[in-house]
């Protein structure tokens, strides 16, 4: 099939009956995405593994052409991918596929890994339970704006740091990480570099050799792609990553990851990431303009309004904002149609602020009047027109 950098109309993916602005958390399946998938349920059911028959040969070729279509992407070979189920489990992967091998090599060597207090729970998590075992890690603040200074990076690194792990756009807030710095100071120390690009793929430059990147997690339902297909960049020369692996079994994947592959995910994986070099340029430029506008028409509607995150150096599709002193939750019921995530979350009679918000300076009473709004590829100025009039329409008068 051939991949066009046209894309299909509003109306064939998103339902009337809502507006979602809420990509940053997943994002609808492209039509062109489903078309390639939908023979590999069907007609070209084989594993890929299977080697004496034409099923197997056509899974595998869907396979390697994926892994072609996605290290092209992000300026890497294809021997560099590896396919995975989720950036979650690339991270953990990393972070423990690493502690073994190092272990293996000197079990009585220190090992140091640093991050920041912004990353993905898969990151904070992985870290938490990596110094259950015995490895010092170092969680880095970040500045207003949720990114990490370069120097406070520097500062924290010791003889026997071997990895740092940064996310390049968070999640929350859109803010941009110095990723390309930070490779730099890493490579300049002979330290790993590892970042979560989730949010980054498809919707900024990422080129992993002209970076100085060692390590990369990414997932296709951030950038158009199915659930359940990820993939992580190993980095093959200069240095030569070597991890061990998370999953044993049947030696899948050069053995680093056994498990018979999903096949259909994978190609999915690899037309998205055709269709988004296709279209990065485009796409970001329009996203941009988008977003811009969004802001300026909600600081016209809802006086007071406050944006979180680096007003200028973030994700194209990101707006994190803070309503002047109104409870997200005191709206619900009047912006049911409008997919969103919120600040905060209520659980058993408790308000838990979002780790990202904290780590930024909100306080618990801020968090709960956060609203984050992302936008995607058939979000259409009239759609940011109706959002705003939702959102002013559901403030009580009396606070606007």
């Amino acid at each position: 099939m051939e991949i066009s950098a046209q894309s299909h109309t509003v109306a064939q993916v998103v339902s009337d009956k809502g507006l979602y602005l809420d990509y940053n958390a997943t994002t609808p399946v492209d039509p062109q995405v489903y078309a390639t998938m939908e023979p590999y349920f069907k007609e070209y059911f084989g594993n890929p593994a299977s080697v004496a028959h034409h099923w197997g040969w056509t899974a595998e070729n869907g396979v390697q052409k994926a892994r072609m279509q996605v290290a092209s992407l992000i300026g890497a070979k294809s021997s560099e991918i590896t396919f995975t189920a989720s950036a979650t489990e690339s991270n953990n992967w990393v972070i423990f596929g690493l502690i073994s091998k190092l272990r293996e090599e000197n079990p009585n060597q220190p090992i140091h890994m640093i991050t920041s207090c912004l990353e993905h729970s898969s990151v904070l998590k992985g870290m938490q339970a990596a110094e259950k075992q015995g490895v010092e890690v170092d969680v880095l603040p970040v500045n207003n704006f949720g990114q990490v200074e370069i120097e406070t990076l520097r500062a924290a690194i010791k003889p026997h740091t071997k990895l740092i792990s940064l996310i390049w756009v968070n999640n929350e807030i859109g803010s941009i990480n110095p990723i390309v710095e930070a490779a730099s100071l890493a490579k300049e120390k002979q330290i790993l570099f590892h970042t979560d690009a989730t949010q980054a793929i498809g919707k900024i430059p990422v080129n992993v050799t002209e970076m100085g990147i060692d390590l990369m997690s990414f997932s296709a339902h951030k950038f158009y792609g199915p659930k359940g297909s990820a993939a992580l960049f190993i980095r093959g020369k200069d240095p030569k990553v070597q991890i061990n692996p998370f999953i044993y079994g049947g030696g899948q994947e050069k053995g680093l990851r056994s498990g018979t592959l999903n096949v259909p995910a994978i190609v999915g994986l690899g037309t998205a990431s055709e269709i988004c070099k296709i279209n990065l340029n485009a796409e970001a430029e329009r996203m941009t303009a988008l977003r811009n506008l969004f802001w300026q028409k909600l600081q016209t509607a809802i006086p007071g309004i406050r944006l979180n995150g680096h007003p200028t150096n973030r994700s194209p599709i990101n707006l994190n904002v803070t309503l002047p002193g109104i409870r997200i939750e005191s709206l619900t019921a009047k912006i049911q149609k409008l997919g969103v995530s919120t600040g905060s979350a209520c659980s058993s009679g408790s308000v838990s602020i979002s780790h990202v918000l904290k780590g930024i300076g909100l306080s618990a009473d801020e968090a709960a009047c956060t609203l984050r709004l992302s936008l995607g590829r058939w979000t259409t100025e009239a759609d940011i027109q109706r959002a705003v009039e939702i959102l002013h329409g559901a403030i009580p008068s009396q606070i606007i």
